[in-house]
């Protein structure tokens, strides 16, 4: 995939999806039942790519890249509304998400990359009204489909995979975390969606989504939907656990022919002492197998599956942790059959609340089979991360 697509689809590659459980969100006001508050998340990186490239004709490329900026989370800062009326409560969010990865977009030498061009993108702004029967999400939100597989990721709030396959290295917009090397990324969508009460340690969410286009004349004659089955349990002061299972059905029509997308994500958690442990994956029919962005739907003869192993062990004000990732595609002529892997290493120290220092390394590789291409990324990445 070349990089002026990457530079395009790559404007929602990150997500915090609600405001993260480490942000401390601040009352602006408070008074009879009625609230306002806010939150936010600033990040920024100093990160060293060395690559070494193959093209389809067997040339190796290698070069040597150092960048100043965030990581797999976009800046954002949040807006939170709540009023609780006898029996419903009405919350309504909105979230704005920011780069700061604007400095030299100069990647073609046209005027047009030239100079500042911060992103400024509107990923949540719904309401939600709630009750003794569960809740119902009125608006734009991510998607449910392989969503706690990211919220579960021990790199959230670090850098993650930067394959300069998909254009990342000198992108102009976040890096990847682990989307197409485990897991995903869950786009943001309208949507209508039902929450069940947290009853018995069981969560049920389903959600009517706005259908993605397989084509400009393509057509969708039904919602996509989206679902996720979540049980969690805390059965001792030091041990909690969670599993899930998440899935997605859609299907569109391109000239006569109809192409049924779908996919199934799953995971389980278990800490313990300081030690946290996870395994997901996820496998995909038609979506999700183009820098893993689960809104590009097409031929359901393509195929993707991957998994992510994870590792964390928190002591005092640290935490250290150790990732292997995996995504495959077959059958596409688009970007060929591919795997792409991480496997990467972590420290995070907490100088103060809501300020994190980060030190990262992460080793990326891609094999493109049909048509040669390879890449070997080695990526080292230093920073911080500031929340509210």
């Amino acid at each position: 995939m070349n990089n002026k697509l990457l530079g395009v689809t790559a404007l929602a590659l990150a997500t915090t999806f609600t405001s993260l459980s480490a942000n401390a969100a601040i009352t602006l006001y408070e008074n009879d039942g009625m609230s306002f508050s806010s939150d936010g998340l600033v990040n920024v990186f100093y990160s060293n790519s060395v690559i070494e490239s193959t093209d389809a004709t067997g040339l190796t490329v290698e070069r040597d890249q150092s960048r100043v900026r965030m990581g797999f989370l976009p800046n954002n800062i949040g807006f939170n509304f709540a009023n609780q009326m006898s029996d419903i409560k009405i919350e309504v969010r909105s979230s704005f998400w920011v780069s700061i990865n604007d400095s030299d977009n100069n990647r073609d030498a046209s005027p047009a990359d030239l100079g500042t061009g911060s992103l400024i993108d509107v990923r949540q702004f719904y309401a939600k009204i709630s009750g003794d029967w569960g809740s119902i999400l009125l608006g734009k939100d991510f998607g449910l489909f392989n969503r706690e597989n990211i919220m579960s990721d021990q790199l959230l709030l670090g850098f993650g995979q930067t394959s300069d396959f998909f254009g990342l290295v000198d992108g102009g917009n976040v890096s990847f975390g682990n989307i197409s090397t485990g897991y995903t990324y869950a786009f943001p969508k309208s949507q209508i969606t039902y929450r069940s009460n947290f009853d018995n340690g069981v969560d049920f969410s389903i959600g009517l989504m706005d259908p993605n286009k397989a084509a400009a004349n393509s057509s969708e004659d039904s919602p996509r939907i989206e679902a996720e089955l979540k049980y969690s349990g805390n059965p001792s002061k030091n041990t909690t656990y969670k599993a899930w299972l998440s899935g997605v059905v859609q299907s569109s029509k391109v000239a006569g022919e109809t192409y049924n997308q779908n996919g199934v994500g799953y995971g389980v958690n278990a800490s313990f002492s300081g030690v946290s442990l996870t395994a997901s994956g996820f496998s995909t029919t038609g979506l999700g197998h183009i820098a893993g962005l689960d809104h590009l739907v097409g031929d359901d003869n393509i195929k993707s599956d991957g998994y992510l192993l994870q590792g964390a062990y928190t002591f005092d004000k640290n935490r250290m942790v150790v990732t292997y990732g995996e995504s495959t595609v077959e059958n596409t002529a688009s970007t060929l059959d591919a795997t792409h892997t991480n496997v990467g290493l972590a420290f995070f120290r907490t100088l103060y609340t809501g300020v994190t220092f980060v030190a990262e390394y992460n080793k990326t590789q891609a094999a493109v089979t049909a048509s040669l291409i390879g890449e070997k990324n080695h990526t080292f990445a230093v920073g911080a991360v500031v929340t509210f």
